[in-house]
């Protein structure tokens, strides 16, 4: 069993017991291609619908969809609807003569922004959304799960009626063949590892009139682990940059954030977390590997950036090639730590020059986010720089009575100019999955990053949570 496996090589890993990288890289790929054998294919949901069509609206669904009001709420027995609490709208506007001719005839709003959720197996899904109003204007932004950016600002003149496409991932802490990821407290009952699919929508006038949701086998699936600077943070302000890169994507890849706070190479490890990803892993997936932060802490989950940190490097590597998979590492991005020349100090040791070398040595594909953080932040400067962090007088945010401090963690103005940077090292590595990026963004330099006055991503309601883990 998978499960057993991987634990049991790391359980071998003491603080006091230190392999070659070479010894025990031979040990676990011993292991990883017995596993690799026996490893139990994708969990099989109970029978459910593969294809999911909402009318949103008061007016009459159109033949085969099922209609969606301001009554349809979310509960353990209704299976689709609006999270509680949601204040809606929903508008019939049947008798417009505006519109285009095949187009919904009615929408769902809120001045604040609201949930949908559908219960779905797991998998990837094509998601379709169809925004606008008849007889006004609307802007949308849509977020997927936990805070997973889709849409930034959709606008739509009276009477224009558009859809956009993408591909999300939904994944459940369960693994098939037995066992489930160790969740943290943190993330019980999070968007991320619930049993089902849950939209956010907000701006100034989001108006939907339709989504359709199929679910696909043929996706590629892009995997993300990692640490808090990865995660799809759950609560503002905190953000980081594997929650903003489905945003970059058309339909045809998911990207599947399995990142968490905290994390190390070993525990992600012995919490399931790699397990979980291997169990649903197949060709033509990626997976893309970003620790340090927390791994070059002392303790037991510490590694030596010479020795250790490689041999698991290598192990995750091994995994991936062996379901068919694309490994990509990413160094970590620096902290904001500024010497008194305004430039970058580094505070991640030899880390960063160890996943360079091992790039290297095992031709495996490297984004350097190290580098292209350090020309960002630099770029910004020792004050700018802050906006681009959880930097934050007390009182900023309902309920948030201390003043926010952060030099590691990102607000999602952060969080979007580093997706922006993973995008560019895609392009550059000349990766499979970059035919498959959006064209409507300009290619990114970090030395010239966005102006964080134009920023204006509008916040998921704030609930005063604590800082992630790890620093």
């Amino acid at each position: 069993m998978i499960i057993a496996q991987l634990q049991n090589q790391l359980q071998k890993l003491t603080p006091r017991r230190i392999f070659s990288a070479a010894a025990l890289f031979v040990l676990l790929a011993s292991a990883a291609r017995s596993s690799a054998q026996a490893l139990p294919a994708a969990p099989t949901p109970a029978p459910a619908p593969m294809s999911y069509n909402f009318s949103f609206g008061s007016q009459t669904a159109v033949p085969g969809a099922t209609q969606v009001l301001a009554t349809t709420v979310h509960s353990d027995n209704q299976e689709y609807g609006f999270e509680p609490g949601a204040e809606i709208t929903c508008v019939d506007r049947s008798a417009s003569a505006n519109a285009q001719s095949d187009a919904p005839r009615g929408f769902c709003t809120s001045d604040k922004p609201f949930f949908f959720s559908v219960n779905v197996p797991e998998g990837d899904y094509d998601v379709t959304f169809t925004l606008g109003d008849p007889q006004g204007e609307s802007v949308t932004t849509v977020k997927a799960e936990s805070r997973r950016l889709l849409l930034e600002a959709v606008h739509t003149a009276a009477g224009e009626i558009v859809t956009r496409t993408f591909t999300v991932n939904v994944h459940y802490p369960e693994i098939a063949g037995g066992g489930a990821v160790s969740l943290k407290q943190r993330e019980v009952g999070t968007m991320d590892w619930d049993h089902k699919l849950t939209f956010e929508f907000s701006n100034k006038r989001p108006c939907i009139s339709a989504i359709t949701i199929t679910k696909v086998d043929r996706a590629i699936t892009v995997y993300l682990a990692g640490d808090s600077t990865v995660v799809d943070q759950t609560e503002e302000p905190w953000t980081a940059w594997g929650q903003m890169l489905p945003r970059f994507f058309k339909p045809g890849v998911s990207i599947s954030n399995q990142a968490e706070s905290g994390e190390t190479l070993k525990a992600f490890i012995s919490e399931n977390r790699l397990a979980k990803i291997l169990s649903t892993m197949k060709p033509g997936d990626y997976l893309f590997i970003q620790f340090t932060h927390n791994d070059q802490k002392p303790g037991p989950d510490h590694v030596d950036a010479a020795t250790d940190y490689k041999s698991y490097l290598r192990l995750y590597i091994n995994e991936a090639r062996l379901r068919g998979a694309t490994p990509v590492l990413v160094t970590a991005m620096n902290r904001r730590s500024f010497g008194p020349d305004g430039k970058i100090v580094n505070t991640l040791g030899d880390y960063p020059d160890a996943m360079r070398q091992l790039a290297s040595d095992e031709n495996v594909p490297l984004i350097d986010l190290n580098a292209m953080s350090k020309v960002f932040y630099e770029a910004m400067g020792p004050d700018e720089s802050t906006k681009a962090f959880v930097q934050y007088p007390a009182n900023t945010f309902p309920g948030q009575t201390m003043e926010l401090k952060d030099n590691t963690h990102f607000n999602s103005y952060g969080a979007y100019e580093l997706a922006k940077c993973i995008v560019e090292g895609i392009k550059a590595d000349d990766l499979g999955i970059a035919k498959y990026l959006l064209g409507d963004t300009p290619p990114f330099d970090p030395a010239h990053p966005d102006p964080v006055a134009l920023w204006n991503l509008p916040p998921t309601p704030f609930s005063t949570p604590p800082p992630p883990a790890g620093k």
